[in-house]
C-alpha cells in the first residue's frame, strides 16, 4: 500500500507540478483586453461532427442512455468517410454567415477524436475510412479567412477504460485513485496536444457535471492552458474556472449577470446530423433570436451538424446564407455593440454603440403606425434605417414643460423601408443614452 501511495504521489507531482505555480491575478482591465474580440464578435458557428452522423443518432448519449449498444454505436466508425469534407468551403460559408469564430467538436463524450492524437488510437485517423486529421485543415482554413478558432473538448470520456462511468446504468469502478489519476493524465495530455498544435483562440469545454472542481483539478487545468496560451479564452464548463457563461438552447429573458456570455443553440432539435429531424427554425426565427441576444449584450453560437461525408445539409446552408445577408446589411448594429435599454422602453430588442450615443432598435414586426420609445431623456440628432440610410421623421409628445418625465418619442417607419426579416433603426443621440426609470410626476406648480 505504501508503494502504491508513492507511485500515486509521484505521478500526481509530475502531472500537475506546474499547475500549482500560482499565476498573478488577472485584473478586470486585463481580462477585458483578452476578451475584447469575443465580446465584439456577437456570432459564432458551432460544429458537431462525429461518427454519430453515420446513423443520424444522438451524439454519445445514444449508447450512454441505452438506446443502442456500445458495440453498435462504435460500428459507425466504419461509415465515417469525410469524402466530401472541404474545410475551405466550410470556412467561407461560416464567414459569409457573418460569424467571427467557429467551434468544432474535437472530441465528444464518446471519446472519438477528430485529430491525430498520440494519446489514444480511438481517433478518425486510425479507426475510420476518413483516415486523416480533420481538425488541422479546418483550423488552417479558419485562420486563412481571418476567423477565430474554437475547439470543443469533453472532459469526460465514456470509452476510456480509466473513466469511472461507462453508461447510465454501468460503472467501471467507484473508487480507484490510480485509475482516476491515469485518466486525468490522459485528459491533460490531449488538451496540451490541442493547445500546442493548434493554438486555439478559445476552448469550449463540456461534461464537467460528473465531479467537482477539486476532483477534476479544474483550477490547475485552467492555469495550465493559460500558461500554454496566455490569451486563450475558456468557456464556463470548468466548474466555474472559465471566462464566460454558456446558456444552452433557452434564450435568456433578462440580461445575464456575467458580462461575457454566449447562447449555444441548434437550428433544429439536434446538435449532430439527424436526417429525420425536420423541425428546423426558420431563418426569420433565428435572426429574431439573434437580435434578442445582441440586445442583451451576448453572443450567439449557432450549431450546424455535417453529414458523415462532410456535407453540410442544404437547410443549414440556406439558413447561414440568409443570416449572412442580414448581418452584412446591419453590421454596424451588430459587431461591437453593447446591451441596450432596460425592458419597457421599446417594443423589441435594443442595443447601443460602445459610446452609448447610437441607439439601435430591432423591429421584427410590421408596425401599425409610428414606433415608440418611452422614457428617453436624450434629445435626438437624427434617425435612419440601418443598411438603407433612409432618414426618418420623429415627433415628441406628452412632454410637459414643468415635468422631468421625458415625452414619448414617435418614429415614422415607411413600409418600403422595412427589411424582409428584421428591420434595424439607428437613433443618434445628443450625449450617451439616459432613460427615466421612476414612477412619474404630478404637477406642483404651473
Amino acid at each position: 500500500m505504501k508503494y502504491k501511495n508513492k507511485v500515486i504521489a509521484s505521478v500526481f507531482a509530475i502531472l500537475f507540478i506546474q499547475s500549482f505555480i500560482l499565476q498573478a491575478q488577472e485584473t478586470a482591465t486585463e481580462k477585458a483586453d483578452r476578451m475584447h474580440w469575443f465580446k465584439d464578435a456577437k456570432l459564432g458557428i458551432f460544429i458537431h461532427w462525429g461518427i454519430y452522423a453515420v446513423n443520424g443518432i444522438d451524439e454519445s448519449w445514444s449508447f450512454y442512455n441505452g438506446y443502442i449498444s456500445y458495440e453498435d454505436y462504435m460500428n459507425q466508425l466504419k461509415g465515417f468517410t469525410a469524402t466530401n469534407y472541404h474545410p475551405d468551403e466550410w470556412a467561407i460559408l461560416i464567414k459569409e454567415s457573418g460569424a467571427k469564430y467557429a467551434v468544432i467538436t474535437t472530441k465528444h463524450h464518446d471519446g472519438v477524436a477528430l485529430w491525430d492524437t498520440k494519446f489514444s488510437d480511438l481517433n478518425v485517423v486510425s479507426k475510420t475510412p476518413a483516415g486523416k486529421d480533420l481538425v488541422a485543415p479546418f483550423v488552417k482554413s479558419l485562420r486563412k479567412n481571418k476567423l477565430k478558432v474554437g475547439l470543443y473538448f469533453s472532459h469526460l470520456d465514456w470509452s476510456h477504460p480509466d473513466y469511472p462511468h461507462f453508461t447510465r446504468k454501468e460503472n467501471r469502478y467507484k473508487n480507484d485513485s490510480l485509475k482516476w489519476l491515469r485518466f486525468l493524465n490522459f485528459r491533460h495530455g490531449q488538451l496540451m496536444e490541442l493547445c500546442k498544435e493548434f493554438k486555439p483562440d478559445l476552448f469550449w469545454f463540456d461534461g464537467d457535471w460528473d465531479y467537482n472542481a477539486e476532483k477534476w483539478k479544474s483550477k490547475e487545468m485552467s492555469q495550465d492552458l493559460h500558461k500554454c496560451n496566455p490569451k486563450v479564452i475558456l468557456n464556463s464548463r470548468i466548474n466555474g474556472y472559465g471566462d464566460y457563461s454558456t446558456p444552452e438552447q433557452g434564450v435568456p429573458i433578462t440580461k445575464p449577470k456575467d458580462p461575457y456570455w454566449e447562447l449555444c443553440m441548434t437550428m433544429n432539435d439536434s446538435w449532430g446530423y439527424q436526417g429525420n429531424d425536420h423541425n428546423y427554425k426558420t431563418s426569420n426565427q433565428i435572426i429574431r433570436i439573434f437580435a434578442d441576444v445582441i440586445g442583451l449584450g451576448g453572443n450567439l453560437l449557432l450549431d450546424i451538424g455535417p453529414k458523415a461525408d462532410g456535407t453540410i445539409p442544404e437547410k443549414q446552408v440556406a439558413v447561414l446564407k440568409d443570416l449572412g445577408r442580414w448581418t452584412k446589411k446591419h453590421s454596424e448594429a451588430i459587431y461591437g455593440t453593447v446591451a441596450g435599454l432596460p425592458p419597457g422602453h421599446f417594443n423589441g430588442p435594443t442595443a447601443l454603440s460602445k459610446d452609448h450615443k447610437i441607439l439601435y432598435l430591432y423591429l421584427d414586426y410590421v408596425p401599425k403606425g409610428p414606433i415608440l420609445i418611452k422614457g428617453l431623456k436624450n434629445e435626438v440628432n437624427r434617425i435612419w434605417v440601418v443598411g438603407r440610410g433612409t432618414k426618418l421623421n420623429s415627433k415628441v409628445m406628452m412632454k410637459a414643460y414643468w415635468s422631468k418625465v421625458p415625452g414619448l418619442l414617435y418614429i415614422n417607419v415607411p413600409e418600403e423601408a422595412l427589411d424582409e426579416q428584421v428591420t434595424v433603426i439607428a437613433v443618434l443621440l445628443k450625449g450617451p443614452a439616459e432613460v427615466y426609470r421612476k414612477d412619474g410626476q404630478v404637477i406642483e406648480s404651473n
